[in-house]
């Protein structure tokens, strides 16, 4: 863990037995980038020794490697929204208030993978995974059309619906779903059988069956958040044993693989928005909040990012 720390931990609650597995009671956090307006898209890039990251509010997209620090990749950045790896390690990014799907070549060259749906515009293009075929996987709610600080130019909506896409290994552009009424995160299981998407509107986690031809099975409620605590589901990652993370209401939830809760973390300061995975045993947890960007330690592996 490389950044600076400043006398700042973690907090542990609903813990149920066999939390310690996931984390440490207290560990410390380490602040990596502050005067983020509203960080998201955490990726950590094995291959680079780097996190890549977004500012949406701050229209940018940032590297941040140790030792080094930020550095600026892209400005304008269409209020650039999720990030991952495609298996070309090339960052691919859901260009939310650009309402595009788009991919950042080996020479910093840009290339869009996606942009309408039938010859209508996309929402607003918010999370995004990459699966072991190549396929590019993401959610497209319509809040980027609607919330301050984060639209683009064009803020008419053209798609009824609120879709999870995936753009095939041949670029088809194709629906996966279309159950809920705003998606947000989605990750897979670690096999890729079970495909997790959560709806920030309901608070709820759903589970798909996925199938090998990019379709999903019958939408299953995963898991469902109550209380009077702010926060909506968000970011959402799985690690090595199939655990669902979810930044939530109140901080970081660790579900097992049934749904029940295993841990939750509450990190110092603002609401943690996205979490990833990273460093060398991918026991590094990166988590984007508005405000900064922090990292701490934890004692399982996530999947690693491609």
């Amino acid at each position: 863990m490389h950044g600076s720390l400043e006398h700042l931990k973690v907090e542990v609650d609903l813990c149920a037995p066999g939390w310690e597995r996931i984390i440490d009671p207290s560990p410390p956090v380490a602040v990596l980038a502050k005067d983020i307006i509203f960080g998201e898209g955490p990726t950590w890039d094995a291959k680079n020794g780097c996190l890549w990251f977004t500012d949406i509010i701050g229209d940018t997209i940032w590297k941040w490697t140790p030792g080094k620090g930020q550095e600026l990749v892209l400005r304008p950045s269409v209020k650039a929204n999720g990030t991952c790896l495609d298996l070309d390690n090339r960052l691919v990014v859901a260009g939310w208030g650009g309402r595009t799907v788009f991919r950042r070549e080996h020479d910093g060259k840009w290339t869009t993978l996606a942009d309408n749906w039938k010859g209508k515009k996309l929402n607003s293009p918010n999370d995004i995974v990459v699966t072991s075929d190549g396929s590019v996987w993401f959610t497209d709610p319509p809040g980027g059309l609607v919330n301050v600080g984060m639209t683009g130019p064009d803020m008419q909506r053209y798609i009824d619906t609120q879709p999870v896409f995936r753009i095939s290994p041949k670029g088809e552009l194709s629906v996966v779903c279309e159950d809920n009424t705003y998606p947000n995160g989605l990750c897979f299981s670690p096999d890729e059988s079970i495909l997790y998407v959560n709806c920030s509107r309901e608070r709820v986690i759903r589970a798909y069956d996925a199938k090998k031809d990019g379709s999903v099975g019958p939408a299953r409620i995963f898991f469902r958040y109550g209380g009077p605590e702010r926060g909506v589901p968000d970011g959402l990652k799985c690690d090595v044993d199939g655990n669902v993370w979810c930044t939530a209401p109140g901080g970081i939830w660790v579900h097992d693989p049934s749904g029940k809760t295993i841990v939750r973390i509450k990190t110092p300061g603002h609401h943690p928005t996205n979490i990833a995975f990273g460093d060398a045993d991918w026991k590094t947890l990166y988590i984007t909040m508005i405000g900064s960007v922090v990292s701490t330690r934890i004692n399982i592996a996530g999947v690693p990012s491609r």
